[in-house]
């Protein structure tokens, strides 16, 4: 009995590396409250990296005052100081609330790891604690979620309530088998410059794979009106190549192929995946990819004065949030 208690631990720890559940994404809710986003500074994790700040909430107009000494000039109430006949000066306050839009990435290829979570339970994290430290702040908390053949919006919404529909999307999130025609990243940005409002902060979850020319121009209209923040996620071995020999992964769905594919990697009828990294130049050619993706990201966020983070499926993601 000890024993088969022990292998279900086990199990239900390794789903929880390959899939994100409810439960887990609900239990987020707590380490996100201590998540202060409102006014951080987040820089690139990588060294020499830029930093780049937030925008703060907007101001509304509340009323008009006479003007008082120490008043901004700036602030003067022409058109009232005209009727009246005596100075007056515009009031703001805060925006008590701001919609939050969380875009998550959910296709075939983030289905995959070498080490840590895959990168759609990282993406998925990330996506729960952002969403959970918004509803702390009294903001309206929406998103989008896509894969390679579907994507869908949730206009954003108060409380407790919008958190839980949208946290329940992404945990039972899967492509439509019916479904044939594939969604580019750049039809997945250009939807989402469509559905989030002016004034939103705008979190973009992915490993950015299909980043092009046209996706920069997207992002580049989006943050004209809305505060944009790439968040890119990104296994070890993308980065840094293995050593020579030939590794053996366990295939789900065929997901790791997708993943690996140029490095050489062959499925038998178990689905295992067969890695002969002999092959330098083959898996120099898969690092460059990587690393142009990587350098192209962190050249957009730099001239658009995006937010930017890399976070790895190694990494804890509220500590990459801090």
């Amino acid at each position: 009995m000890f024993f088969a208690k022990q292998a279900g631990l086990a199990k239900a720890l390794a789903s929880e590396l390959v899939s994100v559940s409810l439960k887990t994404l609900i239990d987020l809710a707590r380490p996100a409250a201590g998540l202060n986003l409102k006014h951080s500074a987040i820089r690139s994790g990588q060294s020499g990296g830029y930093v780049s700040r937030f925008k703060g909430r907007g101001m509304e107009f509340e009323e008009a005052r006479i003007y008082q000494a120490g008043d901004d000039i700036r602030s003067i109430d022409w058109r009232v100081t005209a009727r009246t006949g005596k100075t007056h000066t515009k009031v703001f306050r805060e925006e008590r609330e701001r919609p939050i839009f969380i875009s998550v990435d959910n296709r075939l290829a983030m289905h995959f790891a070498t080490r840590g979570v895959f990168k759609s339970v990282l993406a998925a994290k990330l996506a729960g604690l952002l969403a959970w430290a918004a509803q702390h702040h009294g903001d309206r908390i929406g998103g989008q979620i896509f894969t390679d053949t579907m994507c869908r919006e949730l206009k954003p919404q108060n409380g407790r309530h919008a958190v839980l529909r949208f946290l329940n999307t992404i945990s039972n999130q899967g492509d439509d088998d019916k479904v044939t025609s594939t969604i580019t990243l750049e039809q997945v940005v250009a939807r989402l410059m469509f559905h989030a409002r002016p004034g939103s902060r705008v979190y973009m979850i992915s490993d950015f794979r299909g980043i092009n020319d046209q996706v920069e121009n997207y992002l580049a209209k989006l943050s004209r009106h809305c505060e944009v923040v790439l968040i890119f996620v990104y296994d070890p071995l993308e980065n840094h190549l293995p050593e020579k020999g030939r590794y053996r992964f366990i295939a789900k769905d065929g997901v790791y192929a997708a993943s690996l594919s140029g490095t050489g990697a062959a499925i038998d009828e178990q689905r295992d995946v067969v890695i002969d990294t002999g092959d330098r130049q083959r898996l120099l050619k898969y690092q460059q990819h990587f690393t142009q993706r990587l350098y192209q990201l962190e050249q957009i966020a730099k001239k658009l004065g995006l937010a930017f983070i890399q976070c790895s499926t190694t990494d804890d993601p509220i500590q990459r949030l801090r």
